[in-house]
């Protein structure tokens, strides 16, 4: 598979300014002959004509050619830099399969870069990351990761625990020596600063996951307490109908709302009451199910309706206790309230107004502490859900190793399993089955 050629449209679909057909693979000079009658210098722009089977031309454009090892995969690398047309990118991708290529899977030409040690695999991921980035910070945060500002902080801890091991491992050798060498050798100390920059990082990277993924928050409470007023306000457009009619919202309303930089995957949802109908029966049922996968939900009520600002005891308990939750008193505007945040035992209550925006900053602020939200993307790493888990699993390695630095077998094999988990971040050690799973939601031509 790895001498095979591959070639993919690396630019969107629909029509552009510009489009690009991305070829890799082992001694492309001969399939460059045959696409272009001009001589192309390595790594120089070559204004050239794109020549079909006959001879004819497809296209006029610029030509890459990048030679291994000096390429984004490793390989030779070919890019087509054509119009940007539908029809025209078609027949030069079918030109290149006629000279002996095959089209590319998603994200094969990354993954050619991990296995050719251009990337890391962290590194790689954070190509399609930045790719997704739906705020400015969290594209920032998915550079730092591709630049391998993780990367090194992931190695340089991976260092620190063979260095530690490799005394653990000789001191094995000579068990009667074993308290006083790992006492002079300060081992125990080494192991607690490993753990406190692996605490640092995981903190760091439970943040960048936000950046990520995103909040997911929930608009919930009873009828025409202006929840889709607020949503409109959190996102600054119209994406929910507002009228004075209870059970306007039928059916969830999603959007995508930056918050300090921060992407808020907001739903305005169905008031909860009994429902009058079998529309409004399967809209508040679907309320319950955006509940239930919820990071925060926002219980919001009508400061001129006291009866609204606190769940009827069959709704409350089916809140999950688990989920944050924040009581968002709106309206003041009518009911002559200044905007506020109290504290209170069951939570936070913020006092706004969705009409005039009064409040909304208190909102914003809220949310994203309810989330754990630390309030900076300096220094943070874009990372995933298997990131943490590797953290958290390294972590939980350190500490039994720490319980079990007088038993020396037990304490350089927590050691051990440490530095896999570790491992597994950067792709040192990786399954075949990880890697087709990473690579597959990647754009294809990426």
């Amino acid at each position: 598979m790895a001498n095979e050629v591959i070639a993919a449209i690396a630019t969107p679909p629909g029509r552009g300014g510009i489009g690009v057909v991305r070829v890799s693979g082992p001694r492309l000079a001969t399939m460059l002959r045959a696409l272009v009658k001009t001589n192309v210098a390595p790594r120089r722009v070559t204004r050239a004509d794109f020549l079909s089977a006959d001879g004819g031309v497809i296209d006029q454009g610029l030509m890459l050619y990048f030679p291994a090892p000096h390429s984004y995969t490793g390989e030779d690398v070919i890019e087509l830099q054509g119009h940007g047309g539908p029809v025209v990118l078609r027949l030069l991708l079918k030109r290149c399969l006629e000279l002996g290529a095959r089209v590319a899977e998603p994200g094969e030409f990354t993954k050619r870069a991990f296995l050719n040690d251009k990337l890391d695999l962290a590194q790689a991921e954070s190509v399609a990351d930045l790719i997704d980035a739906s705020t400015a910070e969290a594209a920032r945060c998915a550079v730092r990761s591709l630049q391998g500002e993780f990367s090194r902080r992931i190695d340089a801890m991976a260092q620190a625990l063979i260095e530690l091991r490799m005394l653990v491992e000789a001191t094995l050798d000579f068990p009667e020596e074993d308290v006083e060498f790992l006492e002079q050798a300060k081992a125990r100390a080494r192991l607690e600063h490993i753990r406190s920059q692996l605490t640092q990082i995981l903190a760091a990277s439970r943040q960048g996951s936000l950046l990520r993924e995103g909040i997911h928050v929930v608009l919930a409470g009873q009828p025409n307490v202006g929840k889709s007023s607020l949503m409109n306000c959190l996102a600054g457009t119209e994406l929910a109908i507002v009228t004075d009619i209870p059970g306007t919202t039928r059916d969830a309303i999603r959007g995508t709302i930056n918050i300090h930089g921060v992407p808020v995957h907001a739903i305005d949802t169905a008031g909860l009451r009994e429902p009058r109908d079998l529309v409004e029966k399967i809209g508040i049922s679907k309320t319950w199910d955006a509940i239930a996968k919820a990071d925060l939900v926002l219980w919001v009520g009508d400061a001129t309706r006291p009866e609204t600002l606190i769940a009827d005891p069959a709704l409350a308990a089916q809140l999950l206790a688990g989920v944050p939750r924040l009581k968002v008193v709106n309206k003041i505007d009518l009911a002559g309230i200044e905007p506020q945040q109290l504290a209170l035992p069951e939570g936070a209550e913020i006092a706004v107004s969705a009409k005039t925006g009064a409040g909304i900053d208190l909102l914003q602020t809220a949310m994203l502490e309810a989330v754990g939200w630390g309030g900076s993307n300096e220094g943070l790493f874009m990372a995933r859900e298997r990131h943490l888990h590797a953290l958290q699993t390294a972590a939980q390695h350190l500490e039994l190793a720490a319980s079990r630095s007088n038993a020396l077998e037990l304490f350089a094999e927590e050691l051990k399993l440490a530095q896999s988990a570790l491992a597994s971040i950067t792709g040192e050690f990786s399954a075949d089955d990880l890697l087709g799973k990473i690579f597959s939601h990647f754009c294809i031509g990426k």
